[in-house]
Order: C-alpha cells, then structure tokens, then sequence
C-alpha cells in the first residue's frame, strides 16, 4: 500500500516555494482538518482489507490521505470523475491540496474504483470522526437539534413504461450479441429491434399528446407491439441462458465473457419481465398503483417521492433525514424506505443524537410534518427541556399560547435554518443527483456531500471563534492600557 509520506521532488522544490503562495479560500481551511490521523487510518485500513495481503504485496494504491482529500475536492466542486482526473492535472493549487504536487495524477477510472471501495460503513464511520472533530473543537455541542427530510434524485430518466421496455429490448440484445461473438458461427442468432423500438417509442410519444379516443386506440397498439418485442427478446435470453447452464452453447471463444454476459442476462430479466407486467396492468386494465413499481433498470433502488411540491410532484430517488446540531454541523443521516411520514423520523432522530453525543439536546425542533401528540409527550418524558414541533390544523386555546411563547418561536425561527442547509447540500455541495451506481453508491454519494459540508462548517465555526477571541483581547488591551494610567 502507498505510504501517505510523500517525499518532494528535488527539481520541484523551486516550482513548490511559488506554488505555496498560491491560496485558495475554501481549501484552505479545510486543509488542517484532514491532517487528522484518525481520519487517514479508516481510509488506509478500508484499502488495506480488500484482500488478506493487499497492505504487503500488489500494485501501489493511491495513498489514504490522497484518496481522502481527492473525495472531498470532488463533491466540493461536483464533478465529474473525468472534470476531476483533468482539473488535477491541470492546477497546481488542486495538486497541491490533494497532496500529488509534481507527482503523476491518476486516471479517471482509477478515481472511480478507487472511490468505490469506500463502502457505506466506512463512509458512516468517516462521518462520524468528522463529527467528533466538531466537538473536539467545540464547534458541536449538541445541545441543540432541527431534523427535517428531503427527497435526492437517483440518476435516471423519467421513468415512463414505453422508455423502461426500451431499456429492456436494448440491455438484453446487448448481452445477448456479446454471447453470440464468443460462439460457433450460427450458433445464436441475435436480432436487432433498435430500428423497430425508436418507431414505437415515436408513435406512442405522440398518441400520448391527444387525448382523444383515436390517439388512445393508436398509444395501446404501438404498447401491444412494443411489448411483443420485449417478450420475444426476454424469450430467447431465457433460453440461452438454459443452454449455457446445460452445456448445450457452443462456445469457442472467451468463456469469461460469456459468464459475464450470462450474470447481467440473470440480472436484468427478472426487471424487464415486472416491467412488462406493470405496463400491461396500466395499459391494459387502467391500473396506475402496482406494487414494487419499477422505476429504473439500472437503478431499481429508486423510489417515488411525494413531497408536495407544485413545481415537482413527484421525485423519483430516495427519501433523506439530515439531523442538524448548532453552526450547522450534520450530526446525522439518514436513507429512509419509501415515502414514509415525517412523523415516523422524529424519535429515530432523538436517538442518534444521543448515540452521537451521548446525552438528549436541550432543545429539539422540527416542521409540522413531524408533529404528533406522541411525538411530542415522548420527547419530553425522555427529558428533552424545550419541544418545539408546531401542530397542524386548527389550534385549541392552550396549544396556541403554548406556540405564542417566546422559546417557542425562537426555536422555530432557528429550525428555518435546517432549509439553507439542505440547499446548501444539493446545490453548492451535489447532493440533489446521487450519481454513483446502485443503492450502496447512493449511500455513498449521500455520505460524501454530508462529509464535505461539515468539514467547511467547522472551519467556519472556527474561524467565528478566532475573530471572537480576537476582539475579546481587543477589547481587553483598551480597558488596561500597559501604563496602568487612564485611557
């Protein structure tokens, strides 16, 4: 494994002297931060665990503190794997943070493997350092909490049936024409429907802009003739995939590919037959609810999200709860099932604060969303002092004077707060389009952006700290004046 003591080229050293006068303002705060041997070690023993000998033997890895610094760049600025290979190559001031100054940056599928490998444990495990970090520093003390719940979209396109068949017929006969080029001449005969499925997806695109019984009629025969397609390329990977299993195809080429093609083959037909199943439910007998909904081929894990938005109706992703203490430090997160009721967030929340911080907060608030007498009458009994959840509907006498208190409203007036933090989250720091793969990846990306924020949270929290301190001392010097005498 790559050692994270990075020893300086000697013909660099002048470059590095000017390179140092270069500052960035966000880096450079941050920079300190990651410095954090606890922080390099989770990382440097998450690579060191991919194989029993990975720490002794093997190719060089990148260096845990290289991979950690490169993660926080990359969700920092949004990019790309490929924006973030180039822009290391490109600028001295990103070299230099990430720690690869006159060193060689790796390539863009490097990063992606790499990054990979930092599964949803330890990127719960590196969130939880980045917390202790802030109240080591006393930037988080955790007598204060806001929890509130936002929708990430997974990255896919709108999941319409006609698209989703599409994907199907497309996934399929790809697999199904790698097979065949590893076979005898003849031995499987792939069609290809690309020409046929892009005429039905036009015609069903534009019946469904009428909403006359003519376009109807014409929506439902192009569906009728897409799904045959559909059904017979399900059929025939169905088939191979029972004469691979036998021994019956006749291989001559890479078996390795084979079995490749063969595992995304068992993947993919389970999905493309619900998909077909949900589409006739639809089309067919006007059923619009079907249960277990597929959303994505490539993302089943997405969800859709009701979040009552006029612009948006519907997301489709996964449902987020982001615990908030004070300077807005993320103390928690956390990827709900469904499209669950804020109601059923709000104890779940009290709890991993006080795994988090060890004791209950002072004052605990949230939006109406998460208000129930239960909530609220549980929330106090385990000794939280101040619950600030407004009710909803019409209020009796009492719980309008109890909401008309000073405490109360000030606590509301802190928990709008949680709303600049979850745009600050998808906008600045990426989080509105989870863009790794699959719901681990999910996890991930979600991890990530929440890691990233909090490091600039407390940098900023310290920094608030230190002009206090130094108008305090300030101050100070111009009551006692050396001299002893009158100012």
């Amino acid at each position: 494994m790559t050692s994270s003591q990075h020893q300086a080229w000697l013909f660099y050293m002048p470059l590095a002297k000017q390179a140092a006068l270069l500052k960035d303002d966000l880096l450079e705060p941050v920079d300190q931060l990651l410095e954090d041997a606890p922080l390099i070690e989770l990382v440097r023993h998450c690579l060191g665990s991919r194989s029993p000998a990975s720490t002794r033997t093997g190719r060089p890895s990148m260096a845990p503190d290289r991979l950690l610094r490169c993660c926080v760049l990359k969700h920092l600025k949004g990019w790309s794997f490929r924006q973030l290979a180039r822009e290391l190559r490109c600028n001295l001031i990103y070299r230099q943070f990430t720690h690869f100054n006159a060193e060689a940056t790796p390539d863009h599928s490097v990063f992606s493997r790499t990054f990979a490998l930092l599964n949803p444990e330890v990127t719960e495990k590196i969130h939880q350092r980045v917390v202790g970090l802030a109240r080591q520093e006393g930037v988080a003390k955790g007598h204060k909490m806001r929890t509130d719940t936002t929708a990430v979209e997974s990255n896919v396109h709108f999941p319409t049936d006609s698209t989703l068949l599409g994907d199907g017929i497309r996934v399929l006969s790809r697999s199904l024409k790698r097979i065949a080029a590893q076979c005898k001449r003849g031995a499987l005969e792939v069609v290809h429907h690309g020409r046929a499925v892009k005429h039905r997806l036009l015609e069903i695109s534009r019946a469904a802009k009428s909403r006359s019984e003519a376009s109807r009629q014409r929506m439902r025969d192009s569906y009728d003739k897409l799904l045959a397609l559909t059904r017979k390329v399900v059929r025939q990977g169905s088939e191979v995939l029972q004469r691979w299993k036998s021994g019956r195809l006749k291989v001559v080429g890479n078996l390795r590919e084979v079995e490749k093609q063969a595992a995304q083959l068992r993947h993919f037909l389970p999905l493309v037959e619900k998909v077909i199943s949900q589409t006739k439910q639809r089309v067919g007998e006007g059923n619009t609810h079907v249960a277990g909904k597929v959303l994505s081929l490539f993302e089943p894990h997405t969800q859709v999200i009701c979040k009552g938005k006029a612009h948006k109706p519907n997301e489709f992703g996964r449902l987020v709860r982001l615990d908030e203490v004070e300077h807005g430090i993320v103390s928690g997160y956390k990827i709900l099932e469904g499209n669950a009721a804020d109601s059923n967030s709000w104890m779940p929340a009290l709890d991993q604060h006080q795994a988090c911080f060890g004791h209950l907060p002072k004052m605990a608030t949230a939006d109406r969303g998460f208000f129930s007498a239960k909530n609220e009458s549980e929330a106090e009994a385990r000794g939280v002092e101040k619950v600030a959840l407004p009710a909803r509907g019409r209020l009796s006498r009492k719980r309008a004077e109890r909401q008309k208190q000073r405490w109360f409203k000030r606590a509301l007036r802190w928990r709008a707060g949680c709303e600049a933090t979850i745009s600050t989250l998808k906008h600045p720091f990426s989080m509105w389009r989870a863009t790794y793969k699959g719901e681990p990846g999910f996890q991930r990306y979600v991890g990530w952006s929440v890691i990233t924020k909090n490091l600039f949270s407390i940098a900023r929290g310290l920094e608030r700290k230190k002009r206090a301190q130094e108008e305090r001392a300030c101050c100070k010097w111009l009551e006692l004046p050396p001299d002893g005498g009158s100012c």
